[in-house]
């Protein structure tokens, strides 16, 4: 009982090849009716989508437009996904809040694209966790390693602030850097375990030593510690390197035990108690996340219990705001101090004639925080 009516993107061409790939995709396509019609393209095509009568808008677009397409979507009553990272900057997490709150006013639905908090394997280790299974949380370990992500995507005669957007992914005021693009799964993995409290205040470090001249101004490796009100520490290592060793995973130490989260790697889910011994694992059997979060959504929709996640998803990426700043001025940041910031990383008002950012890689100790 849902129809995919509109899509929207930048360039119509790769609008059409989404429409198409999806029409051609098993025994879903009969659930298509997207027309050429319904088929958006330029910076303005969330408008067009968000009034061509539907009734669920996906925000899937480059995390620097999301929240302007969610302030639009909530302004015309859409239930909406929202994928993350929900900004690039404080100003865009603000815009986010107040967002949020007028979706709880309008009893809007609101799934963020979180997706492991909607795997089964790490919801039951994370009610564990949380109900006191290893005791009070001292530390956390947390990874997101990877090898390289992203591609440059030119097109010949595009302006320099579409050739930005085309290669979204290696400019930090459309991606966010690759901590808040990627590893921010990381900081909500270490927000879930900490019930959604922000930490008071984090000191990092990071920098760019692999990535060829061509791909913007992001980093390639972070370090950041994050204090939780307590004393609770949170460490996160996080990069995009080709040809080194890979890791994605977080450990939380309690003072009962520890609880190990292995969504990718075996031997899945376990909690271990002070003596090394294994006493909890899961072995249930795994719903794809990224199909079940949706599942979720649309089925609170049409129980009339709308979920929202929004209060979560906006503070998980100003945590992951809050670590970058942190890095690329090489300064102790509090959390209320990132939230509040001025710096305001995406152009206002934005076409496709509007200058482009200057591309100027972040140097600690000598980049300021605003």
């Amino acid at each position: 009982n849902t129809v995919l009516t509109a899509v929207g993107d930048l360039d119509e061409k790769t609008a059409a090849r989404c429409v198409e790939s999806v029409k051609s995709g098993g025994d879903h396509a009969a659930r298509v009716n997207v027309e050429k019609k319904h088929i958006y393209a330029g910076l303005d095509a969330y408008k067009g989508v968000i009034e061509s009568g539907v009734d669920v808008v996906l925000l899937a677009t480059p995390p620097a437009f999301r929240p302007r397409h969610m302030a639009a979507a909530v302004e015309a009553g859409k239930h909406m996904f929202v994928e993350k990272p929900m900004a690039t900057d404080a100003p865009g997490v603000r815009s986010i809040i107040a967002s949020v709150e007028k979706a709880k006013q309008k009893k809007l639905g609101v799934c963020a694209g979180f997706c492991w908090r909607y795997s089964l394997p790490e919801q039951a280790l994370f009610a564990k966790v949380l109900a006191g299974d290893i005791g009070k949380i001292q530390a956390i370990y947390a990874t997101y390693n990877t090898g390289l992500v992203g591609r440059i995507n030119t097109r010949p005669g595009a302006s320099p602030i579409e050739q930005q957007i085309r290669s979204w992914y290696f400019h930090t005021w459309l991606s966010g850097d690759f901590l808040v693009e990627q590893a921010v799964h990381a900081v909500d993995w270490m927000q879930w375990a900490m019930g959604d409290i922000a930490p008071v205040k984090c000191i990092a470090h990071g920098g760019r030593q692999t990535r060829p001249p061509e791909q913007g101004d992001i980093y390639d490796h972070f370090e950041i510690v994050y204090e939780y009100a307590g004393g609770t520490r949170g460490f996160l290592f996080c990069r995009q390197q080709p040809n080194c060793a890979n890791d994605n995973s977080a450990t939380f130490y309690g003072s009962k035990g520890t609880a190990h989260e292995r969504g990718f790697q075996p031997p899945g889910n376990h909690i271990k108690n002070l003596d090394g011994e294994v006493v909890w694992r899961w072995r249930g059997d795994k719903k794809d996340m990224y199909v079940h979060e949706h599942e979720v959504f649309f089925q609170s929709l049409r129980d009339g219990r709308p979920i929202n996640d929004g209060d979560r998803m906006a503070r998980s990426t100003m945590v992951a705001i809050m670590g970058r700043m942190s890095a690329y001025t090489g300064q102790e940041i509090a959390y209320e101090q990132a939230l509040n910031s001025q710096e305001q990383l995406v152009p206002d008002p934005l076409t496709l004639d509007t200058p482009a950012p200057p591309v100027k890689v972040a140097m600690p100790g000598r980049t300021k925080f605003i």
